[in-house]
């Protein structure tokens, strides 16, 4: 939470699910560092009780009540809709929503969902995060390594190359992370790879992606992990994907291939970088949303 008692009130509506937390949370904390607001977070309605706020007074309005109700999740939508009718308080909902976009007063849509144009459709650069840019620390650099999805073969062969052929070409002072999808084999091998270099994601905390993109240079991160290429972009790291085989085209691949259309990002064998045209203006969505949401004056 943060502001003050008699500050503005942001409710975020959270399934509990990380990543939709930290979009929600992304956002409501770059609303916070433009107005004086308090943020606070509570679980979805049950369907039933949801149903009834909307269509009845159902419940005794509370003396605190939402500036702006803010959620991600397709659990979160119905709660969201019987919190604006109770509230009269706009409701900002982020991803493609399973309920008609015309229901909410905004949408956040990342532009590989292929949104519709109307008023209340913000296209989005993939998803929003909670990332900053820190200072950067000389000759730094992270490799990001995922695992197995639907979206791609994981070949453990193909990364491992990869990543060999990365540390001997770019000397830096890496440090390579794995991820909770990671296989156990593959992190066996990286250990070995790099030695001390490699941190496995079972011994790092909430801070430590953060804190790495925050001070790295320049980034690498596996196909699979797109979001971890929009927080790294985020953080103002210098972006390069490590290539995996597409099981079919999806739209995971669709938004990193336009982002590569852009030259925000490069990928292997491009161990320099050397393809990027780094942008004009910093790359925030969450902060960019903020703004567009300040601008309609709900705040």
């Amino acid at each position: 939470m943060s502001g003050s008692d008699n500050s503005k009130q942001i409710w975020i509506v959270s399934d509990g699910k990380p990543g939709h937390l930290n979009q929600s949370r992304g956002l409501a904390e770059a609303i916070a560092r433009r107005c004086d607001v308090c943020i606070s977070e509570q679980p979805p309605m049950g369907k039933l009780q949801a149903l009834r706020l909307c269509f009845s007074a159902g419940l005794p309005r509370m003396d605190e009540k939402p500036t702006l109700i803010i959620g991600a999740g397709h659990a979160t939508h119905l709660t969201l809709l019987a919190l604006r009718r109770f509230y009269r308080a706009p409701a900002v909902v982020l991803m493609q929503p399973s309920l008609s976009t015309g229901f909410f007063d905004l949408c956040l849509i990342p532009e590989h969902d292929q949104p519709h144009k109307r008023p209340n459709i913000i296209t989005t650069r993939g998803a929003l995060n909670r990332m900053q840019p820190g200072e950067k620390v000389p000759g730094s650099g992270v490799v990001l390594i995922g695992g197995p999805s639907k979206h791609f073969d994981w070949d453990e062969t193909a990364v491992l190359s990869q990543v060999e052929a990365l540390l001997a070409a770019e000397p830096r002072q890496w440090l390579i992370g794995s991820s909770r999808r990671t296989p156990a084999s593959t992190e066996q091998a990286l250990a070995a790879l790099a030695g001390g270099r490699f941190v496995p994601a079972a011994e790092t905390g909430p801070d430590w992606l953060p804190q790495q993109l925050g001070r790295a240079e320049v980034c690498w991160v596996t196909q699979d992990s797109a979001s971890m290429v929009y927080e790294a972009l985020t953080a103002g790291c210098k972006v390069g994907v490590l290539t995996l085989d597409e099981q079919a085209d999806n739209r995971i691949s669709r938004g990193v291939d336009e982002l590569r259309a852009q030259g925000l990002v490069s990928r292997a064998p491009d161990w320099t970088l050397e393809c990027l045209s780094m942008p004009g203006m910093p790359f925030n969505e969450a902060e960019r949303c903020a703004e567009a949401i300040l601008k309609r004056g709900w705040l």
